[in-house]
């Protein structure tokens, strides 16, 4: 029934797809940008490259009422009888408590064949209350992150790589895939039987598959390997060109933090000489790095669970959190050759209003997430006007690919290679901008002196 019901309804978003101009039968690709290719007109000033990672939101549900971004305050919610009724979105505290589901059955249920009114299905974590995912986030509870958008580059159509969760998101944040094998027809979705969510995992875990047959895209349930893996990541890419990175990532309590730890999940990297080295034991060792000049080309910065804006999280420091490694670089000597990209992992469950714009074999695209682009660079609305909200369709692979392209990197040759570059969300050409703190509740002193939670990061 399970089977039959992800087939089926993959099958009409698959369909939908094809209306927009881009077909099922193969992978795909996105649109590529209207917007003048900048960055490769002038050359790139951009040395180091820092991608902050958060938990679990929509881009409605942090931006529907951004001016002039491609928000929504009402959505679609199917009715049991078969109908659908427009639903207001309620105003809510970024400290949520409904934690809906978002795996990779509640994006097909989400998603609707592209009706994107599904979303009530998914409310089985919210006392019942299955509007709970048609809510945004008051902005008075993430001013940071809209004082960010304001001044520089917020994306409103990028969209996860796949409809799935946490794991997987943070897979594709490092790898632009799950992909398995070279036929490139089975890939990793959803989240292993048992944490930690990686090579520490016990004996016996198992993961779940997407499996492209030629004709159809069957979900197997824990028909998956153990999830220590052997496919290629941007470690891969950047080691061969000797460019420096790190994984900054929470400390490891009893084996909590390497949930959220993708490269724990990444055999090489779990059993070689990088880990505790480039992969460290604390998100707050990158404040340090900043301070004695050890920052890395490429970082990668994962938030303490109370600072990750995971819903039915204890705490709510995500916005400060974000802020205060943004202006630990925005005020150090690295501002000036700095690319930074918050993103959000994936939506959580909540409301989008945006269908994605095509699907493919890998259980992508996915839904719509926000990115904010920081930068010297930024592009501007026009010449000295800060702000700009890029259209460009975007996926994970975008920021990838940027990667690639700023330091001379070969592709990793999965959705990396289809993907538009965020290149176009610069402007190398521009006088490069002075740096403006973001004003927020906590700045890094609180971060570095206050303990660990040790807090279990995820579950879906």
């Amino acid at each position: 029934m399970y089977l039959a019901l992800v087939a089926t309804a993959f099958a009409a978003l698959a369909l939908a797809a094809c209306g927009g101009g881009s077909g099922s039968s193969a992978p795909g690709a996105l649109p590529q940008s209207s917007a003048p290719p900048s960055h490769k007109q002038t050359p790139s000033p951009i040395q180091h490259v820092i991608i902050l990672i958060q938990e679990n939101r929509s881009f409605d549900n942090l931006f529907a009422t951004f001016p002039g971004a491609d928000g929504a305050t009402k959505g679609l919610m199917k009715l049991p009888s078969g109908g659908d009724t427009y639903v207001t979105l309620k105003k809510a505290n970024l400290k949520e408590q409904c934690d809906p589901g978002h795996g990779y059955k509640g994006f097909v249920q989400s998603v609707d064949g592209g009706k994107m009114d599904g979303f009530a299905l998914n409310g089985n974590k919210c006392s019942g209350n299955h509007t709970e995912p048609y809510q945004y986030v008051k902005p008075s509870q993430i001013k940071p992150y809209w004082t960010m958008a304001q001044q520089y580059v917020l994306a409103d159509h990028l969209f996860q790589t796949q409809g799935s969760g946490s794991f997987t998101a943070h897979q594709d944040l490092i790898a632009a895939s799950t992909i398995l094998n070279k036929a490139q027809t089975n890939s990793i979705v959803d989240y292993p039987t048992t944490s930690p969510w990686g090579c520490d995992a016990p004996g016996g875990t198992k993961t779940s598959l997407l499996e492209w047959t030629g004709s159809a895209l069957l979900y197997r349930y824990n028909k998956g390997p153990f999830p220590c893996f052997t496919y290629e990541t941007m470690r891969d890419v950047l080691d061969a060109k000797s460019v420096s990175w790190k994984y900054y990532s929470p400390p490891v309590y009893q084996n909590v933090g390497a949930i959220w730890n993708a490269f724990d999940a990444i055999k090489a990297v779990r059993y070689g000489s990088e880990w505790g080295t480039n992969v460290t034991d604390s998100n707050t060792q990158i404040f340090t790095d900043i301070t004695n000049n050890q920052l890395p080309a490429v970082s990668w910065v994962i938030p303490d669970r109370i600072d990750s804006d995971h819903p039915q999280s204890p705490g709510d420091d995500g916005p400060a959190w974000v802020a205060s490694v943004v202006n630990a670089v925005g005020e150090s000597s690295y501002w000036s050759s700095s690319a930074i990209v918050v993103v959000w992992d994936d939506w959580g469950g909540f409301y989008d209003s945006v269908a994605p714009p095509f699907s493919d074999h890998w259980g992508g695209l996915g839904l719509r997430v926000p990115m904010i682009v920081i930068s010297p660079y930024a592009r501007e609305q026009v010449s000295g006007t800060p702000g700009y909200i890029s259209k460009t369709p975007y996926e994970f692979g975008s920021i990838l690919k940027y990667v690639e392209e700023t330091f001379n990197l070969s592709s990793l040759g999965t959705t990396d290679k289809r993907a538009t570059s965020i290149g176009d969300s610069f402007d190398y050409s521009q006088p490069p901008r002075a740096f403006t703190p973001i004003p927020s509740d906590h700045d890094k002193a609180y971060f570095l002196h206050r303990p660990p939670s040790g807090l279990p990061v995820d579950e879906e």
